[in-house]
C-alpha cells in the first residue's frame, strides 16, 4: 500500500518493520532493517518528484530479507562522496555498508524501486546442550543434510497450492 514519505510517517514505518521482524523472530535484523528503510524513505522525502508517495515492501525468504521502496520518480539515486563535515549525503553509503546487497531499478515509465537485502543465516556458534541436560545438542539449519530436503521435494503435491514466501507491505 502507498504512504506519504513524511518525517512522521517514516517513524511509523520503522516501527511497523521492526514489529514485523519481531513477529518473524528475526530480531537480529531489526536495527539494520530500520536504518535502511529510514534512509530509503528519507531519500523519497528529500528527492522524489512529483510527489512523496511510495510503497514499502519487506520480503522474507529462507536466506535473506529484502526491503524495497517504490516511488513515482524515475530518476535513479546517485551515491555521492560526502564531504567530511557534511550533514547529509551518506544515506545510500550507509545502506551499502550495512546490507548484503542493494540496488535501484526503473519501475515502469514513471518510477523506481530502491532495495537492499540482509542475510538471515545465523552467524552465532552452534548451541550445545549443557552437561546436566538430557537433551541432545541442537543443530543449526546448515547442518541438515541436503538429502533430507531432496526427499521432501519429491513429496510435493502439485495439485495443491504451495506456500509463498512471507511478504508484508506497509499500509498507509
Amino acid at each position: 500500500m502507498e504512504l506519504q514519505a513524511l518525517p512522521s510517517r517514516i517513524g511509523q514505518v520503522r516501527r511497523i518493520v521492526s514489529a514485523q521482524l519481531r513477529y518473524w523472530h528475526m530480531d537480529s535484523l531489526i536495527d539494520r532493517a530500520a536504518l535502511g528503510v529510514t534512509e530509503l524513505l528519507t531519500n523519497v522525502h528529500l528527492h522524489a518528484r512529483p510527489d512523496k508517495t511510495c510503497t514499502v515492501e519487506i520480503e522474507l525468504l529462507l536466506d535473506r530479507l529484502t526491503v524495497s521502496v517504490r516511488d513515482h520518480d524515475p530518476r535513479l539515486p546517485v551515491v555521492d562522496d560526502a564531504e567530511p563535515l557534511a550533514t547529509c549525503g551518506r544515506g545510500l553509503s550507509m545502506v551499502a555498508a550495512m546490507s548484503e546487497s542493494w540496488g535501484a531499478r526503473p519501475d515502469g515509465e514513471s518510477g523506481k524501486v530502491v532495495w537492499f537485502t540482509l542475510p538471515t543465516a545465523a552467524t552465532a556458534a552452534p548451541v550445545t546442550a549443557s552437561p546436566v541436560s538430557a537433551r541432545p545438542p541442537r543443530r543449526l539449519v546448515e547442518e541438515v543434510p541436503a538429502a533430507a530436503f531432496a526427499e521432501v521435494e519429491h513429496a510435493v503435491d502439485l495439485g495443491r497450492p504451495q506456500p509463498a514466501p512471507a511478504r508484508s507491505a506497509v499500509a498507509g
